[in-house]
């Protein structure tokens, strides 16, 4: 099984604090974070923007998969995905859906191409993961 993992420090308030996120990579090391970032029009990245980035990496890759594997290899694949979060939710702010905007040059058809567009929708890691389980191991210091 392969795993990667990034950390996150947060010190102080929900809105005055703010924190820094690490990847095991290092391709972010100590990124600033804040409330403003979030919630607001702050610079800098924040969860749902790097959810964006890895769920538009993966389909893109995804998709690569299934067309290559069909023997079409495509030109592009552009991806981008839009994570809408909604503040106001009771019980806390909640991810309301990951909207996926994709455009392919590829040597094949246009109905292949949406075929291999929905299914690597359903069947990219990252998609599954947004409906996945979540686990908690816990220290209290």
């Amino acid at each position: 099984m392969i795993e990667k993992h990034a950390s996150a420090i947060w010190s102080g308030s929900l809105k005055e604090g703010g924190g820094t996120l690490t990847t095991q990579s290092a391709a972010l090391s100590a990124m600033p974070y804040t409330f403003a970032n979030r919630f607001e029009d702050g610079r800098g990245t924040n969860p749902e923007e790097l959810i964006g980035a890895a769920h538009a990496g993966c389909y893109a890759m995804f998709l690569s998969a299934l067309l290559s594997g069909a023997g079409v290899v495509p030109d592009t694949i552009e991806a981008t995905s839009t994570i809408s979060l909604d503040p106001t939710t009771e019980g806390g702010p909640t991810v309301k859906k990951a909207a996926l905007k994709v455009s392919v040059k590829a040597p094949t058809d246009a109905a292949a191409i949406r075929d291999f567009a929905e299914k690597a929708k359903a069947g990219c890691p990252i998609s599954k993961l947004l409906k996945a389980e979540v686990t908690l191991d816990l220290t209290v210091l």
